[in-house]
Formats: C-alpha cells, structure tokens, sequence
C-alpha cells in the first residue's frame, strides 16, 4: 500500500524514493516503465531516472489497477488506454476515503 503520511514537496524524485514511498523495489519502477507509456521518467548524465510529481500520480494510477484491483498488466494498460481521466478520478477518491479514514481512527484512538 502506498504511503499517505508522506508529502510530495520535491521537484524529482530518485528511483528510490518514488520505490519506498510506494513500498516496492525499484526493478519494480523499472519493470512499469517499460511495460507502460505513460511513465517516462527524465534521465540525468549519469542515466539515473529523475521521477516528477505527474510521473508518481501515473505511477499511483499503475499501482491501483495492479496492486490494488489485480488487473493484468494488459488489462491494466487497456484501462489506461480506455479512460486513465477516469481511473485517475477513482483514484483521487480512494486516497481521499483513506485519509478519512486515518482521520477517523486517530479520533477514536484520541477518546
């Protein structure tokens, strides 16, 4: 599951990050960026992949419908190809929930 309590606040972010913010390893990233167009991550003169905020919001889209949903890497790329507005919409509202829900069980911890 990827982690929420974490802030996006950088311009890019190293393999590494982006692979521990959404807890995989980084052949992982690598792997997705092959498999999927719409990750293409900037490279520096040394060939390291330099990830903005648009390629960790594609990123979270990919995880969704692999991780979360189970959908095959084809089906998960025909989602895509179909309507990613539309996953990236039911994405939004699942974090949203979740940090609700975060928001909930620390209220009721609290009392």
């Amino acid at each position: 599951m990827l982690k929420t309590n974490k802030k996006i606040e950088k311009i890019y972010y190293s393999i590494g990050e982006v692979a521990e913010l959404f807890e995989v390893n980084t052949s992982l990233i690598r792997f997705w960026e092959k498999e999927f167009d719409i990750l293409q991550p900037q490279k520096n003169k040394k060939g390291n992949r330099l990830f903005t905020r648009q390629d960790l919001n594609n990123l979270r889209i990919i995880y969704h419908l692999v991780k979360e949903r189970g959908y095959t890497l084809q089906g998960a790329k025909e989602k895509l190809r179909q309507n990613k507005e539309d996953v990236g919409k039911q994405v939004e509202i699942i974090d949203s929930l979740n940090q609700i829900k975060g928001f909930l069980l620390d209220l009721k911890e609290q009392m």
